[in-house]
């Protein structure tokens, strides 16, 4: 047993306890998120140290022994999880400083903030899934709360259909966690497998899987997207990007963890259905993204069509697949926080989201045009980025599988992708300067370190990828392999 493997999830809840105790010292809430956050950091990286070691690093809540108790498990997957979302949340709340104004902060921001980021890596940690339905809506209360913080009419509407929807594939997710306990006994997810390989995956067991995919699949925006570009356009731009990066990514890591451990013995039927769900999404995401003028519209659709783009890689069920789905993952987490607060910078400078109503930003924030150009190269995977390797190794999956119809679909949508975001840069960044610096609606102060160091991070996942394949590698092979994950989980090795 490891008792690192509990931090992740106990330092952000007690640093927002503490934040809700004072809540007036601002201040405080502050310091005690970025020391929270650090302490995050480095948690994750003694625990990829130790995974890489050691194995599986694995928890029983309170000695009891699974299946019996609460199991937590950190394999490779979920500590590099766990990472970027340390970095992710860590950039984001030093860009909140200067960007959520002392109203939001005077209303318990930070530490919702911090309850919201122990939700997700209680969701990435659990080994069990009733506790990951618990996870689930720590982490969906806290982001009820912040999606509507500040009290805007577009916030307050956006909310309710937000909230509405998640209330209802809260309540599948217990309806289906209820009939895999009905049929196993069980919801170990290291003793459903087991449990799940030995009664056989029938008509009955898949028709669960396919519900439990339902509820992540809108979670996840796959496919049931309808309500994500409106909601996610309604917060402030660091809220925004926070759930951009992180919210969407736990139901699809949950995906991926239930269809690689558990509902993987008929992969033509379930793993199938799964191509043709990458495939829509990936269409309609970039269709949106395209065909909008509005630049939190475009970055929303964004999020649709990277989601679509990590399934694909899930869909194929080889190994060079769940590695670009693990590589461009990890990736779009760093990538989407970016150019989410990217576009909050612009919009903070100009005003409006509208595209047609400014153009030469360029001259006067040349730092930020830049960056916007290298995270567009990023997420269109253009080489030598970060979502070049990811993309080459999922397209190269899903022709192996010889499901060629999906790796074309994903490469014309990466073409899509770059021409919605080059869209963005031509149009606010390009041509004659229509804004003089005295006409600017806001100021960029305090906001270029975090949007900098992010950039710096997506260049270097790409450059330095050989640095990084081989924990991923590790992470795709623990997924490919299920026997890994039960014998740490429940001992077996022993």
């Amino acid at each position: 047993m490891n008792n690192l493997v509990i931090l992740p999830v106990i330092i952000p809840v007690i640093a927002g306890l503490v934040m809700v105790i004072f809540r007036k010292n601002i201040f405080l809430h502050r310091f005690a998120g970025v020391l929270a956050l650090l302490a995050l950091l480095l948690v994750s990286i003694l625990l990829l140290i130790q995974v890489d070691t050691g194995g599986i690093q694995t928890l029983q809540a309170g000695g009891w022994k699974a299946p019996y108790g609460i199991s937590f498990a950190a394999d490779m997957f979920a500590v590099l999880l766990l990472l970027s979302t340390s970095v992710v949340a860590l950039f984001c709340l030093l860009y909140a400083f200067h960007s959520i104004g002392q109203k939001r902060e005077e209303h318990y921001f930070y530490p919702l903030f911090l309850f919201l980021i122990a939700g997700v890596n209680g969701s990435f940690l659990t080994g069990d899934l009733f506790h990951l339905f618990v996870c689930f809506e720590v982490m969906l209360i806290a982001s009820y709360v912040l999606i509507s913080l500040g009290g805007t009419k577009v916030q307050l509407r956006e909310s309710l259909k937000y909230i509405l929807v998640n209330v209802v594939s809260s309540s599948l997710f217990l309806v289906a966690v209820a009939y895999l306990y009905a049929l196993t006994g069980t919801l170990n997810m290291a003793h459903l497998s087991v449990v799940v390989a030995e009664l056989g995956q029938d008509g009955l067991m898949t028709t669960v899987a396919l519900l439990f995919l339902l509820v992540f699949s809108i979670k996840a925006a796959l496919f049931l997207f309808f309500w994500l570009p409106e909601s996610y356009s309604a917060p402030p731009a660091v809220i925004a990007a926070i759930f951009a990066a992180l919210l969407t990514k736990v139901g699809i890591y949950t995906i991926i963890r239930m269809f690689t451990l558990i509902f993987y013995h008929e992969p033509q039927i379930t793993h199938q259905f799964l191509g043709v769900l990458a495939a829509v999404t990936m269409v309609f995401g970039a269709i949106g993204a395209v065909a909008y003028s509005d630049i939190k519209r475009i970055l929303t659709y964004n999020v649709i069509v990277g989601a679509g783009f990590v399934i694909a890689g899930l869909a194929s069920f080889t190994a060079d697949g769940i590695t670009g789905s693990v590589f461009y993952l990890i990736h779009d987490i760093m990538t989407k926080a970016l150019i989410f607060l990217l576009g909050g910078a612009i919009i903070q400078l100009i005003g409006t989201s509208k595209l047609n109503q400014v153009s030469g930003l360029i001259r006067n924030h040349p730092s930020l045009g830049w960056m916007f150009f290298i995270c567009a190269l990023a997420l269109a995977g253009i080489p030598p980025l970060s979502g070049f390797l990811g993309k080459i190794f999922v397209t190269k999956g899903t022709f192996q599988a010889e499901y060629y119809w999906l790796g074309a679909v994903g490469l014309a949508t990466s073409l899509m992708v770059l021409y919605s975001l080059m869209k963005v840069f031509m149009n606010v960044f390009w041509g004659e300067t229509t804004l003089s610096k005295g006409m600017e609606k806001g100021t960029t102060k305090g906001l270029i370190l975090p949007i900098g160091a992010l950039t710096a991070i997506s260049v270097l996942l790409g450059l330095g990828a050989e640095m990084i394949l081989p924990y991923v590698r590790l992470a795709a092979e623990t997924l490919l392999v299920p026997a890994r994950y039960i014998e740490a989980v429940l001992g077996l090795g022993g």
